[in-house]
């Protein structure tokens, strides 16, 4: 309100320094910029707009009045009012003969129409008579204009003139004809392909201005297509450099860095043409490194451009150098004051992990810091930075953090999203099934109902499944365990629909299974949550399944069952609901208390949960009836595609709309079938007796879809439509006593990796090592202020820094004990021995950010920016080391020891399908598509069973 107040005053001052506009506008800009309050300013907009409207409307208003009038139009429609009775005005005003008042029309209506509106049509001749002007700044004015109003059906009819307007003599002209043809690509890339070349062309324009203008529509092709645009790396590279060396006019220099939006659009172009192509990103690391070291961190813009070398440094082909410069910059913005910087610096940390992991543990420190902080936006950016550096050793510290920040923030989108991050950590690296349920408590009693539902049914499968071995022991311990948690969180308030209905199913499953409780007590906290839910159909139902269930669990076993009064009363309200569904299960709960023990069983078997249900879709059960009826002389059943004069759905709709009159009955007869082709014999053996177990849909509650290719051995699913689908898809794996542990010791591991990581630093040509940069560090934080304990132990549980120098240690003791039994067995061997198989060495992965290319014999092609050719020296040909080295294949972790079984089988042993046989009874335990769908489930959520996998972290921070 303030900036409007000064706002009205210099303008109420301007009138007397002669701005050209009467005291009525500046009266209407003074009173809105002191209005107190919205009503208070929509009452002056509307009188001022039927000023306008009368005003308007007197045919002999003067030109320079016309334009004033105009202006005060589109401060109206500006702040929110409707002006359209004004549009005419401004249509006719694009066609004045005066330059102020033509750029004052195309001005309004370009800001009062777009595109899509009925009055363009009648700019599109005007703009093409003003694209033919000898003014260029008519042109100019007609080329934007031109850009905001042409749209896909009108660009054929000014397209020849703006590509013509690319020769004109005057700069300006040829930047607004660039900006105009780029946006033509944009709305209708068909309309403009055949002239993309012309790009290549500005590109090499004597003018900086028109060079910069065509970075932009480069950029937007580069993104669709980097391999047709290959050959301007060096050009990309020569106009860099030339930028950074201060070539161009100073005019250009903001805040004294020489032209940064051009180098930052540069920088954006590079980084996509070197991603994963090693020899154009080493064109491109001189200039990089000139950027650092002439960078300028002391104002904001110099900030932006480092940053946007280390993104750029992030995505083309890794460099030791290189990574050691970013990281070096990465440190400078941690260590900032402003939290524009710190969040700068954890974005770019996020980006340098995924090259080299080590990088994150120079600053966990900081990084602890940042997650403190009381700015909310830092806060974030740091819990995205965790979530890519998690593992099986930090999950524990990561998921509780993540969980006492969800429940201090209210924002409902975030928290959904921090629910979501929880979940899929939870499932990926779970320590333990405990662990698991716990974790998926707090974000169920927290995030409420903003979790997907099918998170809540796959921990009701995992309780249900357990650990998925022998251990009986195991698995009771741990729904019994289950069930304590639940009843104790039954005394808390307001608890979500989602987790109110995991509570009551578990409570019903295995209330009373271990004997701590009574019947009557689990029956009564159950009525209790029936009855504070009164709207709610489906906790209810839940609620009343699982007082039905403990009702058959108590008379299957013997025991006597008592009808509390809270129940008797609930059965009797359920039974006069409106809903069909509570009515049901009302009358299900009284037919089962006048059953008897043996029927008790059969219709509510004991933990039947994990059992498959068979499903016959072919309806076998009904094979005789029918055999019977075609003997009686019933006629066979026709398809409906085979029936004759047969009219689809569509085509009936079509005629219905076609006819609209015909609303009377139609007394036309039906017509006859066609007698019947095949034999009651042949009809019969259609419907054959087959099982097929029920389609279970995958989870789909994750926040990036992975669609992974399923095989299906032979004979595992029934012929038909659908695939059969475990209903039980392998959860209880997932999470089982092994872990994600890798068959591997961590001492080799640790080796393995240390030996790569020396190699690449080696290779580098002297790097900045990390112990400088933590010497430094830890100075600088000495004459600050002293670490406190409790952020040294966070540290060393987020990035497991603590552990680290033990395990180097370890492995150089093995190591030398390797070396040592080396020994005595070479003097062992001395004796004659038999001929042993010869041991082939493992061959190491290749390179991924390697792609292979072949350098190409022959000249290049024609370089569009030729006449820049010999600014930059020849460079010396630097080493270029990938930051991380791909591990052995010997050494890589077998995750598939996960899906075993105990005996030792794993998925590939042949096993009988499932329901292959008719009637068989699906029984809980290993199978081949049981081990299928848990291989698939856990591709799915990130883990591949065998091989190296980029996605995932391994090994992060040691």
């Amino acid at each position: 309100m303030e900036q409007l107040r000064t706002i009205g005053r210099e303008l109420a001052m301007g009138s007397q320094g002669g701005w050209g506009q009467s005291k009525e506008f500046l009266d209407l800009v003074k009173s809105i910029g002191e209005a107190r309050s919205k009503a208070e300013e929509d009452r002056i907009i509307v009188r001022e707009l039927e000023y306008l409207k009368r005003r308007l409307a007197d045919p002999d208003v003067p030109r320079r009045k016309m334009k004033e009038l105009l202006l005060r139009l589109v401060y109206a429609e500006m702040l929110g009012h409707d002006a359209s009775f004004g549009h005419i005005h401004a249509v006719k005003m694009t066609h004045d003969e005066s330059l102020p008042l033509k750029r004052t029309g195309y001005l309004a209506v370009a800001l009062f129409i777009d595109e899509r509106h009925d009055l363009v049509i009648l700019v599109v001749n005007t703009i093409q008579k003003d694209l033919r002007s000898d003014n260029y700044l008519v042109v100019c004015a007609a080329l934007t204009a031109a850009s905001r109003l042409i749209g896909e059906e009108a660009i054929p009819a000014v397209l020849p003139q703006v590509v013509d307007l690319l020769a004109h003599p005057k700069e300006a002209v040829r930047k607004k004809a660039v900006m105009a043809l780029h946006r033509f690509y944009q709305r209708s890339p068909s309309s403009v392909s055949h002239l993309v070349s012309n790009f290549r062309k500005k590109l090499c324009d004597n003018d900086p201005g028109v060079m910069g203008a065509t970075l932009c529509p480069l950029y937007d092709l580069v993104l669709e297509d980097p391999n047709a645009y290959k050959d301007l790396v060096v050009s990309f590279v020569n106009i860099l450099k030339q930028v950074a060396e201060r070539r161009l006019p100073t005019s250009y220099d903001y805040h004294q860095m020489p032209a940064p939006f051009i180098q930052i659009k540069l920088l954006k172009i590079l980084a996509v043409l070197g991603s994963g192509d090693k020899q154009a990103s080493g064109h491109m690391y001189t200039v990089l490194g000139d950027i650092f070291r002439k960078g300028d961190s002391a104002s904001n813009i110099g900030n932006a451009i480092l940053y946007e070398c280390i993104c750029c440094i992030s995505c083309i082909f890794p460099n030791s150098k290189m990574l050691d410069a970013a990281a070096e910059t990465t440190s400078k913005f941690l260590k900032s004051d402003s939290h524009n910087l710190k969040y700068m610096g954890i974005d770019a940390l996020g980006r340098l992990i995924k090259i080299n992991p080590d990088i994150a543990e120079e600053h966990q420190l900081a990084v602890i810091d940042c997650l403190e902080d009381p700015d909310d936006t830092l806060k974030r950016k740091t819990f995205e930075l965790l979530y890519k550096m998690t593992k099986s050793t930090n999950i524990e510290v990561i998921v509780d953090r993540m969980i006492e920040y969800m429940i201090s923030i209210t924002d409902h989108h975030y928290k959904a999203e921090i629910a979501s991050r929880c979940v899929e950590l939870a499932e990926q690296f779970a320590p333990s099934n405990q662990w698991f349920i716990q974790t998926m408590n707090k974000v169920f009693e927290h995030a409420g109902d903003l979790v997907n539902i099918r998170v809540a049914h796959n921990l009701m499968r995992l309780i249900a499944e357990g650990f998925g071995e022998e251990d009986e022991g195991a698995d009771s311990q741990l729904r019994s365990s289950a069930v304590d948690s639940y009843l104790r969180i039954l005394g808390e308030p307001k608890l979500p629909s989602s987790f109110l209905q995991i509570i009551c199913w578990v409570l019903g499953e295995y209330g009373t299974s271990d004997g701590k409780h009574p019947a009557s007590y689990i029956i009564g906290k159950l009525c209790d949550v029936a009855e504070a839910h009164p709207t709610d159909d489906t906790v209810r139902g839940y609620a009343i399944s699982a007082i039905l269930k403990i009702f058959a669990f108590e008379i299957a076993v013997g025991r006597k069952t008592t009808m509390l009064p809270e129940f008797q009363s609930l059965v009797d309200e359920l039974s006069a609901s409106h809903s069909t569904d509570l009515q049901q299960r009302a009358y299900e709960v009284q037919a089962l208390l006048g059953l008897d023990k043996q029927a008790v069983g059969s219709v509510m078997p004991l933990d039947a949960s994990c059992e498959d249900i068979e499903v016959d879709r072919n309806l076998s059960f009904l094979n005789s009836y029918v055999q019977q009826a075609l003997e009686k002389g019933a006629a066979p059943y026709i398809p409906e595609s085979e029936r004759s004069g047969a009219v689809s759905v569509g085509n009936y709709r079509a005629q219905d709309q076609h006819d609209t009159s015909a609303h009377a009955l139609r007394f036309e007869a039906y017509e006859l079938p066609k007698p019947s082709v095949p034999t009651a014999t042949s009809q019969a053996s259609v419907y054959l007796p087959t099982t097929d177990l029920v389609p279970v849909p995958e989870p789909s509650y994750y926040k990036e879809d992975h669609q992974i290719g399923r095989s299906q051995p032979s004979g595992s699913a029934p012929s038909g439509e659908f695939g059969a689908k475990l209903r039980l898809d392998g959860v209880q794996k997932k999470w089982g006593r092994e872990s994600y542990t890798s068959s591997s010791t961590p001492s080799s591991s640790t080796s393995s990796q240390q030996a790569a990581n020396g190699a690449s630093s080696s290779d580098g040509g002297a790097p900045i090592s990390s112990q400088a940069r933590e010497s430094s560090y830890g100075s600088k934080k000495q004459q600050a202020t002293e670490v406190s304990a409790e952020k040294q132990r966070l540290a060393a549980s987020l990035f497991g820094s603590a552990a680290k120098a033990d395990r180097k240690a370890h492995a150089g003791r093995r190591a030398a004990k390797e070396s040592s039994s080396t020994e005595k067995v070479t003097v062992a061997n001395a004796a004659p021995q038999p001929a042993k198989e010869q041991v082939v060495p493992a061959v190491p992965p290749p390179d991924l950010m390697d792609l292979g290319e072949p350098v190409p014999s022959s000249a290049p092609s024609a370089d569009p920016f030729s006449q820049l050719d010999g600014l930059l020296g020849p460079a010396s040909a630097s080493p270029v080391v990938s930051a991380t080295s791909a591990p052995s294949a010997s050494n890589t972790p077998d995750l598939m020891s996960i899906f075993s079984d105990d005996t030792g089988t794993t998925s590939g042993s042949a096993e009988p399908a499932v329901g292959a046989q008719k009637g068989a009874t699906a029984k809980k335990g290993h199978s081949l598509q049981d081990a299928l769908q848990k291989d698939a489930t856990a591709r799915q959520v990130g883990v591949t069973p065998t091989g190296n996998n980029p996605n995932l972290f391994k090994d992060l921070l040691g």
